[in-house]
């Protein structure tokens, strides 16, 4: 096996390079019969093309269908290992906050890579290196319990961990339990206030429901934290806004992130004075397209659902249609691509009403 699709050259790959370049190149691995991955194999013969003649930029992609979720589901893992990753244990990690049979997605460095790129982004000032940090999340079977212990870890820190069960939270209010709901938010409040009153913590992952709920309990800048970065639920201005004035006094750096097991992690750009959340991203590896009802691309400053496409070497999947919908945003000079703009539930009518949790 050549080099080119060894883990290592993975890691070692620039992250900013030509993204019709970097398509081709995960399109030649996991649908080459010597490195390729056994799903896209028997896909492109059952479909009878092959994508590593016809895909050449990322306008092809729409040869592609939508991606099924399904398939996620209920695929035996082993379909979705590269010969290239033949023979290499892999971390199995499940999306987060819903019922049923969870999407999974195996890995080996992905998650790595993607939060050393993220850690670039971030203010030694506003996250200082060499500090202890807290998650206040879901872990479990999820990515980001190890993405962020690595980040962490790569920044010179350590992590400390605060469990959530999303899926629990979810059931909980479905059954109009909102008393054991908030119960349960407690107990995991309760956890985290105990570690910032005794341990020295810089930097807190969680949400901004946990964060408020948190800051009732303690001031968070005076027990140290100097920066947080916030996920997993919708971030309008208002919600930003409070946070930042009301529940951080000005006193703490809030940095939205959006991201998930699928994508990875999309930065965010520094907040305007409209407290509007924009994110891009991490092109090349990952893609995002905004499209409206006729799966063409909105214009910028339009609403419409998010579309996915991930290219890795250990993941591909195109054209996946997100549970989220979000304005399409002007690239700007630190990300010369799209963005996404107050990303939010996908408002389905035929889905039946959103239950968003603790997220």
């Amino acid at each position: 096996m050549s080099t080119e699709f060894s883990a290592e050259a993975m890691l070692a790959a620039p992250f900013s390079q030509d993204v019709d370049e970097h398509l081709r190149e995960v399109i030649k691995l996991h649908f080459s019969p010597e490195t390729g991955t056994p799903f896209w194999l028997e896909w492109a013969a059952e479909a009878g093309w092959d994508p590593r003649e016809e895909i050449k930029t990322r306008d092809d992609l729409q040869k592609f269908p939508h991606f099924e979720d399904n398939s996620l589901r209920y695929t035996p893992l082993e379909k979705w290992i590269p010969r290239a990753f033949a023979g290499q244990p892999f971390s199995i990690f499940e999306t987060g906050g819903t019922t049923g049979m969870p999407k999974q997605r195996i890995g080996w460095h992905d998650f790595k890579y993607d939060y050393e790129q993220f850690s670039h982004a971030l203010s030694d000032e506003d996250f200082p290196r060499g500090t202890c940090w807290l998650m206040m999340g879901p872990t479990g079977p999820r990515r980001l319990r190890l993405a962020i212990e690595h980040l962490a870890n790569y920044r010179g820190g350590s992590c400390f961990f605060v469990d959530l069960d999303p899926r629990y939270v979810k059931k909980l209010i479905k059954r109009g339990e909102y008393g054991e709901a908030q119960m349960y938010m407690e107990h995991v409040v309760d956890q985290a206030a105990t570690i910032l009153r005794y341990r020295e913590v810089s930097a807190l992952f969680s949400t901004p429901k946990l964060v408020e709920a948190l800051s009732e309990r303690t001031s968070i800048p005076d027990a140290g934290i100097k920066g947080i970065f916030c996920g997993g639920t919708e971030m309008n201005p208002q919600t930003v806004r409070f946070t930042v004035e009301e529940v951080l006094e000005n006193r703490c750096t809030f940095l939205p992130v959006y991201g998930n097991t699928l994508m990875g992690l999309a930065h965010s750009i520094p907040l305007g004075p409209d407290y509007s959340v924009n994110y891009y991203p991490p092109q090349p590896r990952a893609l995002l397209r905004v499209l409206d009802d006729n799966d063409q691309v909105v214009d910028y400053g339009d609403w419409g659902r998010v579309e996915l496409t991930t290219l890795t070497r250990e993941f591909f999947m195109p054209r996946f249609l997100e549970r989220d919908e979000a304005m399409r945003t002007k690239p700007t000079e630190a990300y010369p691509w799209d963005g996404v703009a107050e990303v939010r539930p996908y408002r389905d009518a035929s889905a039946g009403p959103i239950v968003e949790g603790v997220y």
